[in-house]
C-alpha cells in the first residue's frame, strides 16, 4: 500500500468528502475543483477484477513496482473490497479494504491520478472505503512521510519495514533441502502460514502459490513443513515474499531457492520487518541493500504471530 516510493503525496481534503454509512459499498458526492472550474460528481464503487488492473498499472507508474499476476491473485480474497473514485465517470482514485476474517483487513492501494491531485478525492475516496471493514482491525504500510496522518486517523506504528533490492549473490553449497510447492504441501503451507500471519488466507495462499510465473518452495524437515517461500516476476526484476522459516539455515535455503532461476542481470526486491535481526543479515549476505522503508501500522490488536519466522512479508500492499 505505501511502499518505498509507492504512496502518492496525498492531499488534503479540500472539497465535501462524501459521505457513506457503515456497510455501504458506495458514495456520491460534490466536490469543489480548482478555481474557475466546474464541480464534478464524484462517485466510490467497489471495482471489478479488470478496473483494478488499471489501478494496478497506476501502481507501476507510481514505482510501486507489482507484481504481474498481483491483480488476480488478490482480487479474489475479497472482491467487494477494492474502491474506485469515478469523476464524472472517469477513473480518478482507488483504495483497498481487503477483509481477511471477521477481525482483519488490510488497507493498500491509496492513489489519486496525477491530474486530479489537490482535490480532496483520496480522502473522500478513503471515506467511503473504510467502513468495508466494519470492526475489524485495519493494518497497513505507512511511507514515513505520512505516518502521522495515519496517526490522526487512528493508527498505530507496530515496527518499520525495509525494502531491500540486489541482484542475488550465488552461495556455493546450499544451506538446507527444498522441494518445489506441490498441491500435496498447500493444507499444511496453509496452516505454518497461520502461525506467521494474523489470520488464515488458505484460499489467498492457493493460489499465490501456483499462479503462472510464480515459484514457491518449502523445506521439510521430518516430513513436516518448516518454512516456505514465493518468488514472483514484476515491472522491475523479480519480488520475493512470503518467506517463512523455523531456522535461520532453513531461510537461507528457501531464499536460495527462489533465487536459482533468476537471471543475473535481474534486481529481486525483499520487504523485511526490521525487528528481525537475522532475516537482514541473510539479505545483506547474499548482496542486497537497504532501499527504502515503510512503517506497519494498526487501529487495533491483532492475533499473535510467530515473528522470528518472519524473513519476509508477502506484499506492502495487502500484508
Amino acid at each position: 500500500m505505501t511502499s518505498p516510493g509507492e504512496i502518492p503525496h496525498q492531499n488534503a481534503a479540500t472539497g465535501t468528502p462524501a459521505a457513506t454509512a457503515p456497510g455501504t459499498a458506495t458514495a456520491t458526492a460534490t466536490l469543489a475543483t480548482a478555481p474557475g472550474a466546474p464541480a464534478g460528481e464524484f462517485t466510490v464503487r467497489p471495482a471489478t477484477l479488470e478496473e483494478w488492473r488499471d489501478v494496478a498499472q497506476w501502481a507501476a507508474d507510481e514505482g510501486w513496482n507489482p507484481g504481474h499476476r498481483d491483480t488476480d491473485c488478490f482480487h479474489a480474497t475479497d472482491p467487494d473490497g477494492f474502491f474506485i473514485g469515478l469523476l464524472d465517470g472517469q477513473l480518478v482514485s482507488s483504495v483497498s479494504v481487503v477483509n481477511y476474517s471477521s477481525q482483519y483487513a488490510f488497507l493498500g492501494y491509496y492513489l489519486v491520478h496525477p491530474d486530479h491531485r489537490g482535490r480532496g478525492l483520496g480522502m473522500a475516496t478513503w471515506q467511503a472505503a473504510v467502513p468495508h471493514a466494519g470492526n475489524r482491525t485495519i493494518g497497513l504500510d505507512a511511507v514515513p512521510a505520512q505516518e502521522a496522518t495515519y496517526r490522526r486517523s487512528g493508527f498505530t506504528t507496530a515496527h518499520r519495514t525495509t525494502r531491500y533490492r540486489g541482484r542475488p549473490v550465488r552461495p556455493g553449497t546450499p544451506a538446507a533441502p527444498v522441494v518445489p510447492v506441490a498441491p500435496g504441501h498447500l493444507d499444511e503451507i496453509a496452516a505454518y502460514d497461520r502461525r506467521c500471519f494474523p489470520t488464515d488466507r488458505q484460499a489467498f495462499l492457493s493460489r499465490w502459490l501456483t499462479a503462472d510465473g510464480h515459484h514457491a518452495y518449502a523445506q521439510l524437515r521430518d516430513g513436516r513443513i518448516a518454512g516456505y517461500g514465493a518468488i514472483r516476476p514484476a515491472r522491475d526484476g523479480y519480488r520475493l515474499g512470503p518467506l517463512f522459516a523455523d531456522t535461520s539455515r532453513g531461510a537461507e535455503a528457501l531464499f536460495d531457492a527462489l533465487t536459482a532461476h533468476v537471471s543475473p542481470d535481474d534486481v529481486v526486491h525483499v520487504d523485511i520487518p526490521d525487528p528481525h535481526h537475522s532475516a537482514r543479515t541473510l539479505a545483506l549476505s547474499r548482496g542486497l541493500t537497504p532501499d527504502s522503508h515503510t512503517m506497519r501500522m494498526y487501529t487495533g490488536p491483532v492475533a499473535p504471530v510467530q515473528a522470528e519466522r518472519a524473513y519476509a512479508v508477502t506484499s506492502l500492499e495487502l500484508g
